[in-house]
């Protein structure tokens, strides 16, 4: 039997008994909320939501392990100080009033998984051994027939329960999570720190350039210029303006390189060139790149700034992976504006193979994309093509 078969089997095993807790537990509840009117009541139905978030942690953890129904794990209960304060708590926690549905509307759904295991696995067994149970002579020939039907209803048990715990899934993945809203705050939460750390990043890659690359330079300038001057004090001799001169030649190419690299740093900062639009500074990052490029651009209106200088990133980041990683001989980029949405696609025909986790860089564009409320698609087969669609909103 292979291993996500026996693991749904043995969840649809575990059904009666977790099935039967919660309509247990689903009594408890009822009958606190019928003596609410009594002192005693509302402390009892306070108690029991609570049980009920970890009656819903266990029948998550199984179902996920199991079914692989997984999902994020809701927020943890957080009550105030003080006994009315945790009653209070307690009694508005959406959390385990959704426990409470599950272990509610999962009973019929329970209960349609175990009848189809019964049915198949159950029912392919008995069928399969029917021949060795009817020892009676007249018996043997039915018992035969009957022993392939077996085979055929074991043959399609895996699949059969698979799809009767299809609601299983479902009410884990719904009923047993965080709520839209829950996700959407905790979601908005890992983009403000993602924002702030990569902020801070920003600012030391910032910091070391200045100090590795521009600072030396200048220094280096400085000396250059310090030793032309003193070659240039004792003039009157010919080797000491020969001296000068190479001097001045290496300054001024020091200069030079500097200014080169000060524009580079800029750009990487804020590229000049979506002052004038997304548009513009793409097909400047198309032209710039080593490979072709085929840019066509939508934008019926502008976007936010801060949507551009994600988008643009993006696009960047994207290009340059194809060129690292990708082998490919050309690439396309299609940025559009629609519905309140900017949609950028990046399209390469190379080796394929991309993944965020993979270590191209896709995970903390990833990341960087969600800071905006935005999503990442990541379509790249082996061989090919690679196709990456970023989801971001026109204005925040």
């Amino acid at each position: 039997m292979p291993v996500t078969a026996a693991r749904e089997l043995a969840y649809t095993l575990i059904l009666p008994l977790m099935a039967g807790i919660g309509l247990v537990h689903l009594v408890v509840v009822l009958l606190s909320v019928l003596t609410t009117v009594n002192l005693i009541g509302v402390p009892m139905l306070a108690l029991s939501l609570v049980a009920a978030r970890g009656l819903g942690t266990v029948n998550r953890r199984l179902a996920g392990a199991l079914i692989g129904a997984r999902t994020t794990d809701p927020a943890p209960f957080r009550p105030g100080k003080g006994l009315f304060r945790w009653v209070g708590a307690a009694l508005v926690d959406a959390t385990g009033w959704r426990a409470v549905a599950h272990a509610l509307i999962r009973l019929p759904a329970a209960a349609l998984a175990l009848a189809t295991a019964a049915g198949l696995w159950g029912g392919g067994l008995v069928l399969l051994v029917s021949p060795v149970w009817r020892l009676v002579p007249e018996g043997w020939p039915s018992a035969a027939l009957l022993s392939p039907a077996g085979l055929a209803l074991l043959f399609l048990a895996p699949r059969g329960l698979r799809l009767a715990l299809s609601p299983e899934r479902l009410l884990a993945r719904t009923l047993l999570g965080p709520s839209a809203s829950e996700a959407r705050i905790r979601r908005l939460e890992r983009a403000r720190a993602f924002a702030v750390d990569d902020a801070v990043a920003r600012l030391r890659q910032v910091e070391r350039d200045l100090h590795d690359g521009t600072s030396a330079r200048l220094v280096t300038l400085a000396m250059s210029l310090g030793l032309a001057r003193e070659e240039l004090e004792l003039g009157h001799r010919p080797d000491h303006l020969e001296r000068a001169r190479a001097l001045v030649d290496g300054a001024h190419r020091d200069a030079k390189e500097t200014v080169a690299e000060l524009r580079d740093l800029i750009r990487g900062i804020l590229p000049p060139a979506l002052d004038q639009g997304l548009e513009t500074a793409l097909a400047t990052l198309a032209a710039r790149t080593p490979i072709p490029v085929r840019l066509h651009a939508d934008l019926p209106e502008r976007p936010d700034a801060s949507i551009e200088v994600v988008a643009y990133f993006c696009a960047t980041e994207l290009l340059a992976n194809v060129v690292r990683h990708s082998g490919a001989r050309h690439a396309a980029v299609d940025v559009r504006g629609g519905d309140g949405r900017l949609t950028l696609v990046v399209r390469d025909e190379g080796a394929g193979g991309a993944a965020s986790g993979a270590g191209s860089g896709l995970r903390g564009l990833a990341d960087r994309v969600g800071a905006v409320d935005g999503a990442m698609d990541v379509h790249s087969p082996q061989g090919g093509p690679t196709v990456i669609t970023v989801t971001i909103p026109l204005h925040l």
